[in-house]
């Protein structure tokens, strides 16, 4: 059940998207020089640079993680984005790194490797980034569609269909305006977004009220929901990984950099860093009160997200252990055997109740007409973050992958021609993937660990570049490939049978850490062992 209308919720969301398209569609003419399509001429000012960074970096994926760490954290689950925020400002009032970055003139990261430690770094950076990225932006267009489905009470089997269209109108303005196109729909969307969301956190607090949130937290979670320490789930591996990747992020996530590199100089990147910086609290905090909310009113009950049919095919046992279980675990107290006798689909509905709680809560609780500002709002959340991640992807792809082949004159025509066709692809590979890829565990977890991929090293060799006089091309490697080839193991290990126990045991937040103290000892290493190349100097 949901209380979305066609007539009236549609009709909101309809307009929006015709707006939105439109603009997009027609920043087309202005894309002249590939410059403009992949960093907007780099004439990018303060202000539009704030309004597109939060809007990038909130997307239906986001508020549906963030929610879900509200849901099973409670009020420590908005750690993550603490850790960003201080991050941002600190790098945003310092310019560490990101001053030097914009005054190199490079579009990308791994444009900037190459002026010191070669175009081997070059490439293989540009590989590793692409890698970790898509890995990582793989699922967005599911959880997206999940969400959809669920809030607006549409039939399962639609979640495909969703997909599809999602990914059609973004990948439609993405491919003709480029970067242009995406800030331009990104100011747009940010308006509709902090509308959206403002307006049903208001709507929470008033009905829902705060005194009942925070004794839902108590209740449920504990101390644990309001200190990551005193969190079971959490403590200090936890802690640790998350001010390490969330540096790494603000340091090195292309999709955030690509807003440095687009600035119309070095003090306005720093501004728009330390100014949004605030934001990402804001991110983590409004969608887990969402969450909270949605087990203060609905509360811990796994069994209601399966039919009735599902429901009689599990046996009495295994059914009380589920409803007896704790908030964000209801296959943890099954033995192997009593897990191995379920379906696969009871299965995922049950391991996915965290994540489909606010969508539910919200898909009754919200009026008509609110519901269609709900969802025009969190298109254009996530229609900003994927067009961004794609033109992301697609201009490493195309910079420090394709481009390096080439000669050293450069037809524009061409070169925007080769992006278009490469974020193209980049959205065939994006369904299939999402269509068929399932996320084992927190979903937060997940795309931090694919982060970490490029994250770890990234951020070594960005530091190494900008500050370490000794780095040279064979600390690169060593970095990159270390960096790379933790996270890349334990994601592979969870996969396989034999080997997923033991991956879980070890976490997903002990892999992260490991990736980085790998990708530094590679820079160490591979820079004091091997002499200093002239290029390195």
């Amino acid at each position: 059940m949901s209380n979305f209308s066609w007539a009236i919720d549609g009709s909101i969301v309809g307009l929006y998207l015709a707006v939105t398209l439109a603009a997009g569609v027609w920043m087309r003419r202005s894309v002249r020089r590939v410059e403009d399509f992949l960093v907007a001429g780099r004439e990018m000012n303060l202000y539009l640079g704030i309004a597109s960074l939060a809007a990038t970096e909130f997307g239906i994926i986001t508020c549906m993680y963030a929610a879900q760490g509200g849901y099973t954290m409670g009020f420590a689950g908005a750690l993550p984005g603490i850790c960003q925020a201080g991050a941002m400002l600190t790098i945003g009032l310092t310019g560490f790194c990101v001053r030097p970055l914009r005054e190199s003139g490079a579009m990308t990261l791994p444009e900037l490797f190459e002026k010191r430690f070669g175009s081997g770094v070059r490439r293989l950076s540009g590989v590793v980034v692409v890698l970790g990225g898509l890995l990582n932006m793989g699922v967005f267009f599911q959880v997206a569609g999940k969400f959809l489905v669920q809030a607006c009470g549409f039939d399962p089997g639609t979640l495909v269909w969703l997909m599809v269209a999602l990914l059609a109108m973004v990948v439609l303005y993405t491919v003709l305006g480029g970067m242009l196109s995406v800030l331009v729909t990104d100011f747009l969307q940010f308006i509709v977004m902090s509308a959206g969301l403002l307006v049903v956190t208001v709507l929470i607090l008033k009905e829902v009220g705060w005194t009942r949130l925070v004794e839902t937290v108590q209740a449920h979670h504990g101390a644990g929901g309001f200190s990551p320490l005193a969190n079971p789930k959490m403590g200090w591996t936890y802690l640790i990984n998350q001010i390490m990747a969330n540096a790494a992020a603000a340091l090195t996530w292309q999709a955030v950099v690509a807003r440095v590199l687009s600035a119309k100089d070095p003090s306005t990147s720093q501004k728009i860093y330390s100014r949004t910086s605030f934001f990402f609290v804001a991110r983590f905090l409004i969608p887990g009160i969402w969450g909270i909310a949605a087990l203060a009113v609905l509360g811990w009950a796994p069994l209601k997200s399966l039919t009735q049919a599902e429901r009689d095919g599990i046996a009495p046992a295994v059914a009380a252990k589920v409803e007896a279980s704790h908030v964000g675990a209801p296959l943890a107290g099954l033995t192997p055997e009593e897990k191995a006798a379920l379906p696969g689909p009871v299965i995922e509905k049950l391991e996915d109740t965290t994540l489909m709680a606010m969508p539910t809560f919200l898909s009754t609780f919200l009026p008509i007409g609110l519901m269609g500002l709900l969802i025009a709002a969190m298109l254009a959340a996530d229609m900003s973050t994927d067009s961004s991640y794609m033109l992301s992807w697609g201009s490493v792809i195309y910079n420090d992958i394709i481009a390096p082949f080439r000669g050293e004159k450069v037809n524009h025509s061409r070169a925007i021609l080769w992006n278009r066709c490469i974020i193209g692809l980049i959205g065939v590979y994006l369904l299939v993937f999402g269509l068929f890829y399932k996320i084992e565990g927190n979903v937060w977890s997940y795309l931090l660990l694919t982060g970490s991929i490029y994250l770890s090293s990234m951020s070594v060799v960005l530091i190494a570049c900008c500050y370490w006089r000794r780095a040279n091309r064979y600390g690169a490697y060593g970095a990159i490939i270390l960096g790379a080839l933790i996270p890349t193991l334990h994601l592979t290990l969870e996969k396989i049978p034999a080997t997923a126990a033991w991956a879980a045991q070890f976490g997903k937040d002990a892999a992260g850490i490991t990736a980085f103290l790998a990708a530094g000892l590679g820079m160490v290493l591979g820079s004091l062992l091997k002499p200093s190349a002239p290029m390195d100097s």
